[in-house]
């Protein structure tokens, strides 16, 4: 498990610092398949692939539940054989250390 995966997720204020472009490249490399995307708001985002829909249900139902554990929500997009999950901070617009600690979650699900 990665530091980041076994690290929790601290409240975010809306004063809270965004995590800086030099943070980013380093956290990247931590968190394998995600991809930085910038649709206005920065944001982590990485497509998972099942065989099946009930698995991409139960992935989906996991990465919720450490979601509200951690009390910070993605957006995840459920379709046939494939899961999508965004990250980014809504308070702060863009990405904190919170985002790239959940997406590292969401990697150990999905290895279980």
């Amino acid at each position: 498990m990665s530091d980041l995966a076994s690290s929790a997720c601290e409240a975010c204020r809306i004063d809270a610092p965004r995590v800086s472009d030099d943070e980013v490249s380093l956290l990247i490399k931590e968190i394998e398949g995600w991809d930085v995307i910038d649709d206005g708001v920065k944001k982590l985002k990485k497509e998972f692939s099942f065989s099946n829909y009930s698995d991409s249900i139960d992935f989906s139902n996991k990465v919720a539940d450490m979601a509200d554990k951690e009390d910070h929500h993605p957006q995840i997009i459920l379709e046939w054989g494939k899961v999508t999950v965004v990250w980014w901070s809504h308070k702060i617009k863009g990405l904190h250390k919170n985002d790239f600690i959940c997406a590292a979650k969401t990697n150990e699900i999905s290895k279980n």
